[in-house]
């Protein structure tokens, strides 16, 4: 548990800089006649809160045969924590997100899980229910989510994932995905095509080291990888500087183009600034993107 503890002081630190990330979300619009005793707030246990018509993304085991033999429609039964708001975080732990060019700064993954924790106490302070996607833990805003999040997130068994897996989310969910999103654009495209045409929406925060911006290097430079990439060795680092500026450029427009297409959010922040604005900036985004 002590070596949660920096990680989670320091999120609070940052989070309590802000007020209170309220999340613009729309009320489930789902809400169909067959519900259990008209509107309620939803809570976050598991029981019966309402049937809604199936829908796609929904998954067949979801479906309750016996309401809907009554019918000619499918309904499937939706438990409290499911019909809550929930906002689901991912933040990328591939090999790449470890590296810093600078020790003096944190590293992408340091940064992107500060990020991660300081944005989870904003929303559960807001009273939205949040959590980590992959990690098996239900949307909560209790404070034991919360020591879980800062466990899973400095957990050294962590799959490699330069991008989330698609999971199966309630409709009404939110989703954040914090990574330096290096992928090639068409894989990147499937992914989050998968989330929005499921209906979630959501945004994503592109973290980058200042190296990584700016290739900084002259002369004859031996570049490794950290994701099994092989060596590549340039006798000139300043000669190829514009052309890798233009690729990084057109991999940040094909950012914005594939979740401009989607009605989602999309920023970028680079390690070596205040985590406060990238905070902040992530909190004007998804205001605009849930209003």
């Amino acid at each position: 548990m002590t070596t949660t503890l920096p990680l989670r002081h320091r999120a609070e630190q940052l989070a309590a800089s802000l007020p209170p990330l309220l999340v613009a979300a729309e009320r489930v619009a789902s809400t169909v006649a067959q519900g259990v005793h008209g509107r309620r707030r939803v809570g976050q246990g598991e029981t019966f809160w309402q049937f809604r018509h199936y829908d796609m993304g929904d998954q067949p085991q979801s479906i309750d045969w016996r309401q809907s033999a009554k019918s000619d429609m499918v309904f499937v039964r939706e438990m409290e924590w499911e019909a809550a708001q929930s906002v689901w975080i991912w933040r990328d732990t591939s090999a790449s997100m470890s590296w810093s060019s600078d020790r003096n700064h944190q590293s992408k993954r340091e940064r992107a899980d500060l990020l991660t924790l300081a944005l989870s106490v904003l929303l559960m302070r807001g009273g939205e229910h949040v959590a980590l996607l992959g990690s098996g833990l239900r949307p909560s805003n209790s404070r034991a989510n919360l020591s879980q999040t800062a466990v899973l997130l400095e957990s050294e068994n962590q799959a490699d994932e330069e991008l989330p897996q698609t999971l199966p989310l309630p409709r009404s969910a939110q989703i954040v995905l914090i990574g330096d999103f290096l992928a090639p654009l068409p894989d990147i495209d499937r992914t989050l095509r998968y989330y929005g045409e499921s209906g979630v929406r959501g945004t994503i925060l592109q973290v980058l080291d200042p190296a990584e911006e700016s290739l900084p290097y002259d002369g004859r430079v031996n570049f490794e990888g950290l994701e099994e990439e092989a060596p590549w060795l340039v006798s000139r680092v300043e000669s190829v500087r514009g052309d890798y500026a233009k690729r990084l450029q057109d991999q940040r427009d094909g950012l914005r183009d594939i979740t401009r297409a989607l009605g989602w959010g999309c920023d970028f922040h680079r390690s070596d600034q205040p985590p406060q604005a990238a905070l902040l900036r992530l909190y004007t985004t998804l205001s605009q993107v849930l209003a």
